[in-house]
């Protein structure tokens, strides 16, 4: 997500969705709608209990609500550099880069830092966020290293912070070039990240006593320059992931199968599911923001 902000030398002509479909997902012939332009660089996709949809636009420094009938309007300004969002009892938390902090705030603008450091030291450049079902929270931090040229010594973090009022992050995984989107399975036993310098789509697998077991869930298969470019993800209601990346969104189902590829209209940077029933994926998308209609429906939980 964060490396959208250097990203535009990488940008490439996408193809429009393939009439084909993915069986179960989308529909042969079903395309993105725009919904509006005229942005900077749209991210931050998340659904609202309404239907609506909350996104960022990271250069432009500002939090956009979409209400349910689908008017845009700017909430906060200021942002920092706003990238992934999460909702949590009614407040929305935001990943804020150039700020290097987790905030929190309302529909009215009023925010809080939640935590600017781990282990003692400042977070290099916090990226995308996602909540578990205990009120604790996951976040991806790749640093402030450039994305390129790319340098093999490159690591981020993905931490855990237990209490969303701000508890001292614990470290999961350091060993990932530039871990970017992330989300959970249903059962939230596990959390999916992926590297946007590599070829692989993660799983972070909780253990009963405690721990860790990292697995690989995923191949990219479709690179752009040797990497995947992998950015924000989502899941749906039968488990299937949805990944961003430089080829478009790439689906794999629950085990890991590449399922498909939705094009856009222009490349992808993160998505979300919303709409009254769920059946709507959001695509942010460079300048735009975009709509598709999906056989496959959200999750029951709230946001993506």
């Amino acid at each position: 997500m964060r490396f959208a902000i250097v990203l535009a030398a990488f940008a490439l002509p996408v193809l429009p969705q393939s009439p084909a479909g993915i069986p179960g997902v989308v529909a042969p012939g079903v395309q993105p709608e725009l919904v509006q332009e005229g942005f900077v660089f749209t991210e931050g996709p998340v659904g609202t209990a309404d239907g609506g949809l909350f996104f960022t636009d990271i250069r432009a420094n500002k939090i956009y609500r979409m209400d349910p009938a689908g008017k845009i309007t700017a909430v906060r300004a200021n942002t920092q550099g706003a990238n992934g969002l999460a909702l949590n009892s009614g407040e929305l938390y935001a990943a804020e880069g150039t700020g290097k902090l987790i905030s929190r705030g309302n529909q009215n603008g009023r925010n809080t830092t939640v935590l600017d450091s781990a282990g003692g030291q400042p977070l290099g450049a916090p990226n995308d966020l996602i909540f578990d079902a205990r009120g604790g929270f996951y976040f991806t931090d790749p640093g402030t290293a450039p994305l390129l040229p790319k340098d093999p010594g490159r690591h981020g973090n993905v931490y855990y912070v237990s209490s969303s009022s701000g508890q001292p992050p614990v470290a999961i995984d350091d060993k990932l070039a530039f871990p970017n989107g992330l989300t959970l399975t249903l059962d939230g036993r596990t959390l999916l990240v992926d590297d946007t310098l590599g070829d692989t789509v993660w799983a972070l697998d909780f253990q009963p006593k405690g721990g860790v077991k990292k697995r690989a869930f995923a191949k990219i298969p479709q690179l752009t320059d040797g990497e995947s470019l992998a950015d924000g993800m989502a899941i749906d209601r039968d488990g299937r992931v949805y990944v961003t990346t430089g080829a478009g969104i790439q689906v794999f189902d629950k085990k890991g199968k590449l399922l498909g590829t939705i094009k856009t209209p222009r490349p992808p940077a993160n998505c979300a599911f919303s709409g009254p029933d769920k059946h709507t994926l959001y695509i942010t998308a460079r300048e735009g923001v975009y709509k598709l209609k999906m056989l496959s429906q959200g999750p029951v939980r709230p946001g993506k």
